[in-house]
């Protein structure tokens, strides 16, 4: 049994997401061979290393993340920072050695986020990219039905991710509208785990053309900060979003399959509406993340396109990726925090068996090279190639 200690670099929501899903793995995967044990937590408010310290149980904080990376008990690290530190904590967690497994975007654009997976390849440390919706058991399951030829010949995907976090038009001017610290709004935001998604899906993006708009011009400067979406206090003074609150995309892969991708952060109902459609010469499959725990199929072999041919609503259960390992048959739902376990025990694996087995720097670098492609289409209504990227991609595993 290898002993790994850990380190979490801010800790906000998802921070202490990392932090939890830590302490479930080893629990809900005996096999993993690791023991985790919270050892530093580095956030610059204090408020956050006091919850870190009590309520989680690190063992020390500290205000500077260098102080965690320098910890020699610290084995791996998670990076949970605001998009535009990103780069600079990464590329010092490579040079120090540490595995790292950090949130998406990997930076605020492709050229950040190859820095980083270069950074990383030749640092020899392994790496994880927070791509949560893939470890859903249904998505598995789908993505299995597709690899064993199910759907026939896969002709066409539909993505959207549409949300309402930033609907509210009173919502404060946080970093996530900022381009020079965010880079883009919803394209980084959700827009790179439907590109991720699709690319896990049905394979690489070739090229895209998308339009994109902005419909709440200005937002209030908050007074106090929050924690992840909440927690802020507003003043009377307004600044402007630089950053698109819409976009929708067309796009080319390099199988041949065509796809449509859209996305908003201010569509009113909607709640977390992303949904995946995947289209083939004999069937479908359709998932939608409110319902994670469904998968729709309509597959020629068993409807044979007759009176009751149609959708069919398969519960996750058993035989649905990781489902077993956290529930003990289908009708007892897995939820979000869940998926974030699957993530935490693929990069432990991955750090115990040297294999990168979670999804990889290449692979958050292949989706923010399909979002900067959209965002220079969106900008001059062309169709942009996406370029490809160095280092492994587990889409293509």
């Amino acid at each position: 049994m290898r002993d790994l200690g850990i380190g979490v670099i801010s800790m906000g929501w998802m921070g202490r997401l990392h932090s939890t899903s830590y302490l479930a793995a080893p629990m809900r995967y005996p096999d993993l061979g690791v023991r985790t044990r919270l050892v530093h937590a580095a956030d610059p408010v204090p408020e956050a290393r006091e919850y870190a310290a009590t309520q989680l149980g690190f063992v020390r904080t500290s205000a500077d993340y260098r102080d965690l990376l320098a910890d020699p008990e610290v084995d791996v690290v998670s990076i949970c920072s605001p998009n535009f530190l990103h780069k600079e904590i990464a590329l010092a967690a490579a040079a120090a050695g540490k595995p790292f497994w950090i949130e998406k975007p990997m930076g605020v654009s492709a050229d950040e986020s190859a820095q980083i997976a270069r950074a990383a390849a030749a640092a020899g440390v392994v790496t994880s990219v927070g791509f949560n919706y893939r470890h859903a058991p249904a998505v598995a399951r789908a993505r299995q039905l597709i690899r064993d030829g199910a759907l026939g010949r896969v002709t066409n995907i539909r993505v959207w991710l549409i949300a309402d976090y930033a609907s509210a038009h009173d919502g404060p001017l946080t970093w996530r509208y900022d381009r020079a610290r965010a880079g883009s709004g919803v394209v980084g935001d959700l827009m790179s785990h439907g590109m991720d998604l699709a690319q896990f899906l049905v394979g690489r993006i070739a090229s895209v053309t998308a339009l994109s708009s902005t419909f709440i011009e200005e937002r209030p400067i908050p007074t106090k900060v929050g924690v992840g979406h909440g927690g802020f206090e507003i003043g009377d003074e307004r600044g402007p979003v630089e950053n698109e609150d819409y976009v929708g995309i067309l796009a080319r892969f390099d199988n041949g399959v065509v796809g449509t991708l859209e996305s908003s952060r201010v569509s009113i109902g909607p709640r977390s509406e992303y949904v995946i459609e995947v289209y083939g010469t004999a069937g479908s499959i359709r998932w939608n993340f409110e319902k994670l725990n469904e998968l729709q199929t309509c597959l020629v072999s068993t409807t044979g396109n007759g009176p009751e041919h149609g959708y069919t609503t398969a519960l996750a259960g058993p035989r649905h990726g990781d489902f077993a390992r956290f529930q003990p048959g289908p009708g007892v739902p897995m939820g979000f925090d869940d998926l974030k376990v699957v993530e935490a025990q693929l990069f432990l694996r991955s750090v115990h068996t040297q294999a990168q087995l979670a999804p990889s720097a290449s692979d958050g670098w292949a989706a923010a090279a399909a979002a900067d492609a959209a965002v220079a289409s969106a900008a001059d209504g062309q169709w942009h190639p996406v370029p490809r990227v160095d280092g492994t991609t587990t889409y293509d595993a």
